[in-house]
């Protein structure tokens, strides 16, 4: 692929092919602890051998000249003293953004010719937004030899997203794509920011992520609308314990003992953000132990809470759910991401990925009318630079 890359970059901007850098950045499945993140709890992602490759050169004029193989009709350009949000952009914002923040931080930038190529399903829940910000920040600051670490690059893509874009994500996207690692997930504490690497030994079984191919229409309103009762839900409980700082630090039998103070709404939201932080650390000790008929159980009552406390799963989500958790030789199953569409995430024997596919297809396109696409995943590393293993 990366070759093929380099025809295409090579046609839209003639040159001196010996000048080009190549980097990748994977995307991510979040495997357990969903919607914890901005409530301060526990997440677990892993990042994925998919992801968003970006060819780049480097001019001295200040010009910027953006163009991706996924959204080949729409060309980006634009030079450093026009870096501002415009919505007819699109795709291109991001990078944008990107380059907004870096010269905040003082990188000397001096223009690029940029081909973006991304294999991970847009609009699906794996983090193609986190994967296109982490790579344009990585790659600008190895070519401007400017010295930034992975963690700094995440928290400057999540200002980015948060700021330029407008998106009020936390920060597990822009860490998993940065900082995971090949074979690990990387649990994390989305308060303290402490994280751990945990061994993701699957054996014989296989990550497969099911893509609904619903577009998540409702998903950044819903997002706020649960932000805000989360909010509100906190506020309430503070005046148990007026030193809890997130939801996340309630204990559960504090909760338990005080949740009638709560309106069904919030009781409900706060009870799935509460327990789903208990399934993370379970999920955790299942990975160590090699349990992953545990973990598959976890996933599987986090889906659930998702679906009947969180109120995020949605039809499509929930037909994926019930038809793959009856497939045998499928250990666990949920929704990932942020819900109404979206993708879900599966433990699989590998003798039975087949058969899976087989049945779910049928079964989800009998109930929603759409097809589902499939995408059986190794687990990746974080962000790096590829130019000489592909020169080689």
């Amino acid at each position: 692929m990366e070759q093929q890359l380099f025809d295409r970059f090579h046609h839209y901007f003639p040159g001196n092919n010996d000048d080009i850098r190549v980097y990748f950045a994977p995307g991510r499945v979040n495997l357990i602890g969903e919607h914890t993140d901005y409530n301060g709890g526990y997440v677990l992602p892993s990042a994925l051998s998919i992801g968003t490759y970006m060819l780049i050169r480097s001019r001295k004029d200040g010009a910027f000249r953006l163009r991706s193989e996924n959204f080949k009709e729409h060309p980006v350009d634009f030079s450093l003293n026009e870096l501002v949000y415009i919505k007819e952009d699109d795709w291109g914002n991001y990078p944008k953004g990107i380059i907004h923040e870096l010269m905040a931080e003082g990188v000397p930038l001096t223009g690029a010719d940029i081909l973006y190529y991304g294999n991970i399903p847009n609009g699906a829940g794996l983090s193609s937004s986190a994967s296109i910000g982490m790579v344009t920040a990585y790659g600008l600051s190895k070519l401007a030899k400017f010295p930034m670490d992975k963690q700094q690059l995440a928290f400057l893509c999540q200002r980015m997203e948060n700021h330029f874009i407008g998106v009020n994500t936390g920060i597990m996207d822009q860490f998993a794509v940065g900082l995971a690692e090949k074979n690990h997930a990387l649990f994390l504490n989305c308060d303290t920011l402490e994280k751990e690497k945990v061994a993701l030994n699957l054996g014989s079984y296989k990550l497969l992520i099911t893509n609904t191919n619903k577009r998540r229409g409702l998903a950044d309103s819903k997002y706020n609308e649960r932000l805000e009762e989360c909010r509100e839900a906190l506020k309430i409980l503070q005046g148990i314990n007026s030193k809890w700082t997130n939801l996340s630090q309630v204990p559960l039998s504090d909760f338990e003992a005080n949740q009638d103070k709560l309106t069904p709404i919030l009781r409900a939201r706060a009870r799935h953000v509460i327990t789903e932080n208990a399934r993370v650390l379970q999920a955790v000790r299942c990975l160590q132990a090699h349990d992953l008929s545990t973990f598959g159980k976890l996933m599987e009552a986090s889906h659930v809470s998702l679906r009947d406390d969180y109120e995020v799963t949605g039809k499509e989500l929930d037909a994926l759910f019930e038809a793959q958790r009856a497939v045998k030789g499928c250990i666990g199953t949920r929704m990932t991401g942020a819900g109404f569409g979206g993708c879900t995430v599966s433990i699989v024997h590998e003798k039975s990925v087949e058969a899976f596919k087989t049945t779910v297809q049928r079964i989800y396109k009998q109930q929603t009318g759409l097809e589902a696409d499939f995408y059986i995943c190794d687990t990746g590393d974080g962000v790096t630079e590829r130019t000489e293993e592909v020169r080689l």
